[in-house]
């Protein structure tokens, strides 16, 4: 949970490499894609549509109507309250045999669903047959509203005003779910301390998430058959490059001014993972 852009995808697939550890992707597109993952690699096509016909008939569901229900902004916009309320029974049903069906294909013990939206998140604490697991995954805002204004990936840009209106509202409403959430099952990750000491981190993350496994090999991490992510998982093999220090002074600026309440609201939230 948390912005786009703060590195989840890493943190998943390194997350996967663990034993007893599936790293599923991007979940709420299963049913704007139709099933269909982003991915045109033959082993994960494989994978997806014995999952697909697992599911059964979702076709009502399909398309992007459910979006309601995860996309923060859609709490901003009246006309789509209707169709929340509508459609919020079928679509946590669907979650729900989603998540049985990757556990079932796999014998995996927990599943990483790096969806980042808190409204999302809020929907699956509500299904009975899982139990959630959920990491608030921050990092620095001007990396994100950088990152956010890069013209050379394949997701959205947005210029600065948006993109930090944007991480206004994304940290406004995780804060309030994860403060809601059961502290035994909730914990925050710094971005940034994830680079610099990734094994204490990664290990915070299993340990807190009831899991027993080892931190992976770091230099040699398999993406697996993820259904939907940035374009990491393009890659078969990747590597989780350590920071050498702590990153060096940045001037202030105007996303560091207008994001500086929710940075100070990250620090106080408990429990963290540390790599102190």
């Amino acid at each position: 949970m948390g912005a786009g852009r703060s590195g989840s995808t890493i943190l998943g697939v390194a997350l996967g490499n663990c034993a007893h550890v599936f790293f599923a992707g991007e979940l709420d597109h299963w049913l704007v894609r139709a099933g269909r993952p982003s991915s045109r690699r033959a082993e994960t096509e494989r994978f997806w549509r014995a999952i697909l016909q697992d599911m059964g008939d979702q076709a009502e569901l399909f398309g992007g109507a459910t979006s309601s229900l995860e996309r923060s902004s859609a709490l901003l916009d009246v006309r789509r309250w209707p169709q929340r309320r509508r459609l919020r029974a079928r679509y946590r049903q669907a979650s729900e045999r989603l998540y049985v069906a990757i556990a079932g294909a796999t014998g995996a013990t927990h599943i990483v669903d790096t969806s980042h939206y808190p409204l999302r998140a809020r929907e699956m604490r509500a299904l009975e047959g899982i139990e959630l697991f959920l990491v608030y995954l921050v990092r620095d805002a001007r990396s994100v509203v950088a990152s956010l204004g890069r013209r050379d990936v394949r997701e959205r840009t947005f210029g600065p005003l948006t993109a930090n209106a944007y991480l206004w509202l994304t940290q406004a409403l995780s804060t309030l779910v994860f403060v809601s959430h059961p502290r035994p099952r909730r914990l925050l990750v710094r971005y940034e301390e994830l680079v610099r000491n990734p094994e204490m981190v990664l290990g915070a993350v299993l340990r807190h998430c009831e899991c027993d496994a080892a931190p992976p090999q770091l230099t040699e991490l398999h993406t697996g058959v993820p259904f939907h992510g940035n374009r990491l998982i393009e890659s078969e093999v990747v590597t989780l490059e350590r920071s050498p220090g702590p990153a060096p002074a940045r001037r202030p600026s105007l996303t560091a001014l207008l994001q500086l309440p929710w940075k100070a609201v990250a620090w106080r939230l408990r429990p963290a993972a540390s790599g102190r």
